[in-house]
C-alpha cells in the first residue's frame, strides 16, 4: 500500500497569500486608473535624471546651495528651449503653412492621376474609394470628426496642465531627490547600506546616461538631417528635421519611421534627392549604432542588441511609445541588480579585472 502524503496549509498562510494577491491587483488597478499621472511622473523623473548632472556640476564648481543650482539649471534649460523655439518655430509654422497650401495641388494630381502621386489613382483608385466611404458613412466617419472642437480644447488644456505639472515635479525631484534617496537607504540595515548605495549609483548611471545620451543623439540626428535637406533643396527641411529628432528618441523603430517619412518627401521633390536621402540614412544609422551610441552612452548602458530588441518590444506592448522609451533604462537597471546578485551568490568567485591574462 502506497503511503499517502497530505499537504496542509494553515488558514493564516492561505489568508496571507490571498491578501497579497488582492493588494497587488488593487495596486495594478490604481496604476491603470491613474496611468496619465504615472506617465507625467515618469517623464519628470527622466528629465530630473537628465538635468541632475548639471546640478551636481554647479555644486562642485562653487554654487553653495542646491536650490540655487537647481534654479540656474532650470533657467538654463528654459532659455535653451526658448532659443530653439525662436529659431525653429517660425520656420516650422511657415513650412507647415506651405504644406497646407500645397495639399490642394497634391489632391488635384491624385484626382486626375498625374504627377508623382498620380499612381494612387491610376493603380489603386483612391479617389473612388474615398467617395464611396463618404457616401456610405459621411465625412464625419471618414475624417473621424466627433466633437472636434471639444476634443481639441480638452487636448490643449491637458497639454498645458501636463507641462506645468511635469516642470514642477522635475524641480521638486531635483531639490529633494538626494534626501529621499538617503531616507530610503537609512531604512536598510547598516551593514547593507554600502552595497545598496553602490547598486543605486550604478542604476543612476545607467538611467541618467541613457536619458542624456538619447537626447544628444536625437539632437545630432535632427540637425544633420536638416542640413542635408536644406542642401538638397527639399521642402519642409526644418520641420522634417524636427520630426527626425523626435522619432529618433524611440529606440530601433523610431529612426526607421523617420527615414521612411523623410525619404518619401525627398522622392516627391526629386529622384536624386530621394536616393541621396536613402544612402544618408543607411550610412548614418551605421555611424549612430557603431560610433555615436558607444561613445555617448559609454559604459552606462551595456546591453546586447537582442536584449534591447526584446525590451523595446515588451515595453511598446505594455505602454506604447512611453514603454519603448523606458524599456532600455529599465532593462539596464534590472541587469545591474542581476549582476549584483550573481556576484554575491554563496561560493561565487569574482575574478578581478584582467584575471586570466599572463603577466608581462
Amino acid at each position: 500500500m502506497l503511503n499517502e502524503r497530505f499537504v496542509y496549509f494553515r488558514p493564516r498562510a492561505v489568508f496571507t497569500v490571498l491578501l497579497v494577491v488582492l493588494a497587488f491587483a488593487a495596486a495594478l488597478e490604481v496604476i491603470w486608473i491613474s496611468r496619465q499621472v504615472v506617465t507625467w511622473v515618469l517623464v519628470a523623473l527622466f528629465l530630473a535624471l537628465a538635468l541632475n548632472p548639471a546640478v551636481e556640476w554647479l555644486l562642485a564648481h562653487g554654487v553653495a546651495r542646491r536650490g540655487l543650482a537647481v534654479a540656474i539649471t532650470m533657467l538654463g534649460a528654459a532659455l535653451f528651449v526658448i532659443a530653439i523655439g525662436a529659431v525653429f518655430v517660425p520656420t516650422v509654422v511657415h513650412q507647415v503653412n506651405e504644406f497646407v497650401d500645397a495639399v490642394p495641388g497634391y489632391v488635384d494630381d491624385v484626382t486626375k492621376g498625374r504627377g508623382r502621386l498620380g499612381f494612387l489613382e491610376t493603380k489603386y483608385h483612391v479617389v473612388e474609394k474615398v467617395k464611396e466611404a463618404v457616401h456610405n458613412g459621411g465625412a464625419r466617419k471618414v475624417l473621424g470628426f466627433s466633437g472636434t472642437a471639444i476634443s481639441l480644447t480638452k487636448s490643449v488644456i491637458t497639454i498645458i496642465v501636463a507641462t506645468l505639472t511635469i516642470v514642477v515635479m522635475t524641480i521638486f525631484m531635483l531639490l529633494e531627490g538626494p534626501e529621499w534617496v538617503d531616507r530610503l537607504y537609512s531604512l536598510l540595515p547598516a551593514q547593507q547600506q554600502t552595497r545598496w548605495r553602490a547598486v543605486g549609483y550604478d542604476v543612476y548611471r545607467t538611467v541618467g546616461g541613457y536619458v542624456t545620451g538619447n537626447l544628444v543623439i536625437s539632437l545630432i540626428a535632427g540637425v544633420t538631417t536638416t542640413i542635408l535637406l536644406l542642401a538638397l533643396g527639399v521642402p519642409f527641411a526644418v520641420a522634417l528635421g524636427l520630426v527626425v529628432g523626435i522619432l529618433d528618441l524611440v529606440p530601433l523603430a523610431g529612426a526607421t519611421i523617420a527615414a521612411v517619412i523623410v525619404c518619401t518627401v525627398a522622392f516627391l521633390h526629386s529622384v536624386p534627392a530621394g536616393i541621396i536621402c536613402v544612402v544618408f540614412f543607411i550610412v548614418y544609422q551605421q555611424i549612430e549604432n557603431h560610433f555615436l551610441q558607444p561613445v555617448i552612452y559609454g559604459r552606462t548602458v551595456q546591453l546586447s542588441p537582442l536584449v534591447v530588441l526584446i525590451s523595446v518590444l515588451i515595453g511598446a506592448q505594455l505602454a506604447g511609445v512611453l514603454g519603448a522609451l523606458g524599456a532600455i533604462p529599465v532593462a539596464g537597471s534590472i541587469q545591474v541588480f542581476v549582476r549584483d546578485w550573481l556576484a554575491r551568490r554563496p561560493g561565487r568567485i569574482v575574478e578581478p579585472a584582467g584575471a586570466g591574462t599572463a603577466p608581462p
